[in-house]
């Protein structure tokens, strides 16, 4: 089975920022969409942003004009650049190779998942 390595998460102060790393095997990258979703303790999953591999984008209305998304098709790496950074944004933060649509994904696999808080 096939495991997407993922980095970058860490202790952050409201309005910082940070850039999450996920790595793919170049058979996943080149056909799946790859998101990224988060959850914290207590709440629901929340899907952050995706990347089709066409190079479509889709976010959150939570995290517009806060977080990209790109690709590295070289590296086979989707990333996450986080600015303007929020205590709500806190949570496990996770990358997944996904297929279905913005309205509905199905996860064929994901990373261990990293933290990202934010606080002072």
């Amino acid at each position: 089975q096939v495991h997407l390595v993922e980095s970058g998460g860490g202790l952050v102060q409201p309005g910082g920022s940070l850039r999450l790393s996920c790595a793919a095997s170049r058979s996943i990258f080149s056909i799946y969409t790859m998101v990224w979703y988060r959850q914290a303790p207590g709440k629901q999953r929340e899907l952050v942003a995706a990347s089709t591999s066409g190079g479509t984008t889709n976010y959150a209305d939570s995290v517009k004009g806060r977080f990209t998304i790109s690709r590295d098709n070289d590296k086979n790496t989707v990333y996450l650049q986080m600015n303007s950074l929020k205590p709500e944004d806190t949570a496990d933060y996770y990358c997944a190779a996904a297929r279905g649509s913005w309205t509905k994904y199905s996860y064929l696999y994901w990373s261990q998942g990293t933290q990202v808080t934010v606080s002072s």
